[in-house]
């Protein structure tokens, strides 16, 4: 299967390190949807409390835990999804990410939330890897 990742000349990516503007990936043999994950322990406790920086860890370890139960990793992921209760965290969703995404990065989409489904979950998010 061949992924091409990158940027139309004379568009600038203002956040290099971060996203592409484009994945585009011919004959996956597969699609692998990852709902949106949280700050959720294996047991389901709620962690990083007040912590934008170490919820959004959680959720990348919990979507990598979903990909490697799926046959896939990281590397496989061409589309994110992030919602987050405070888009002024924005550098700590940012800095998490950074830590998890070094090569191959996917196309990318935040939005901002009023609440998400628990009280005290600061970030969501959700991802699609094509293997």
């Amino acid at each position: 299967m061949a992924i091409k990742r990158g940027n139309p000349p004379g568009m600038k990516n203002v956040r290099a390190t971060v996203y592409n503007h484009y994945v585009r990936v011919d004959q996956p043999k597969g699609m692998i949807f990852v709902s949106g994950q949280v700050a959720r322990d294996n047991d389901g406790n709620q962690i990083g409390a007040g912590s934008m920086l170490e919820q959004t860890r959680q959720c990348l370890r919990n979507i990598e835990k979903n990909l490697t139960a799926a046959g896939a990793s990281l590397a496989d992921v061409v589309w994110t999804t992030v919602y987050t209760t405070d888009i002024r965290e924005f550098r700590q969703i940012v800095a998490a990410r950074e830590e998890f995404f070094k090569d191959n990065l996917p196309t990318s989409t935040m939005v901002e939330v009023a609440h998400l489904a628990d009280p005290g979950l600061m970030v969501e998010i959700q991802v699609i890897a094509a293997i």
